[in-house]
């Protein structure tokens, strides 16, 4: 097959709180003969709190990083479920709104930049799915993660709203997601069916309310344990640490123990090609059970 490459938006978090995803979707990349060229120069989305202080700075933002993936000439990948909304968000508007598009770029004129809207903007996990093949992936495998039972955690930002993230993720249900499930299916392993996999995990209500922050990722995980998972898997960066760095305040709020291993998307897929767990930094997950983390 002809070999991909795109540009990959990282985020902050990937590089600071979880670097674990950052290494660990560099690895499996290099494994599967992607070519990923990172974006260096691009900065914060706006994380879903910019956007409700200023939109037109928000939007800014936005453009200005998807205009390194423009020069490129590249599709940008992102691997964070907020990252991909927001800018997704933001390609369409602009994309839709010439007098909107026409302001922003005003802006980035500033520093000679110009948004055209030449680059279009998906999850890496949809990008395995719809360009990759699950099919070329499961050919790769050398450590299939047999008799192990996987909850998919989808969250909100890669499946809603629809009618945006519909537009490259291949069509994804949003009230019956299948593509989490299905890579689980490809590495060996068993796909949890659970009926939270679609819920939200908490994170951006956590600094204001977090026993909502708890009790909505409480509901999810124990459902999945409930299931007889023996570990989740999610392809955002903000409900892992949500989920594998709060299962003590997440326990005591639920009243009952939540121990159960969280997953990167990127991390389950090298184990399952096989990768040394360093180089998926598994030793940065919180919650270590089950994991060889040697």
């Amino acid at each position: 097959m002809e070999k991909l490459k795109y540009a990959l938006y990282t985020g902050c978090t990937a590089r600071e709180s979880t670097p674990e995803l950052l290494k660990s979707t560099i690895a499996i990349a290099e494994k599967l003969g992607i070519e990923l060229i990172l974006l260096d120069e691009a900065s914060c989305c706006g994380a879903s709190h910019l956007q409700d202080f200023d939109d037109m700075l928000s939007l800014t933002l936005n453009a200005r990083n998807l205009c390194y993936a423009e020069k490129l000439g590249l599709t940008m990948v992102t691997i964070c479920n907020t990252c991909q909304l927001n800018t997704a968000l933001t390609k369409d508007r602009l994309d839709n709104d010439p007098e909107l598009k026409a302001k922003v770029n005003e802006k980035l004129a500033e520093i000679g930049l110009e948004y055209k809207g030449t680059s279009e903007v998906k999850h890496f996990l949809y990008a395995l799915q719809d360009d990759y093949g699950y099919d070329q992936i499961a050919t790769k495998v050398t450590n299939p993660i047999a008799d192990i039972n996987v909850a998919s955690f989808y969250g909100c930002h890669n499946i809603r709203p629809s009618h945006l993230q519909n537009k490259t993720n291949g069509g994804e249900n949003a009230y019956k997601p299948t593509s989490l499930d299905n890579l689980v299916i490809a590495l060996g392993g068993n796909a949890v069916e659970y009926e939270s996999k679609n819920k939200c995990c908490g994170f951006h209500v956590e600094l204001q309310n977090p026993q909502t922050a708890n009790r909505l990722s409480g509901t999810a995980m124990l459902d999945a344990i409930d299931n007889n998972a023996d570990m989740m898997v999610t392809p955002c960066p903000l409900c892992h640490l949500r989920m594998d760095v709060q299962q003590h305040g997440i326990s005591k709020e639920m009243g009952r123990p939540v121990d159960i291993a969280i997953l990167h998307l990127p991390q389950m897929v090298g184990i399952a090609l096989g990768i040394d767990p360093k180089d998926l930094g598994l030793n940065h997950n919180v919650n270590q059970t089950g994991l060889d983390v040697k």
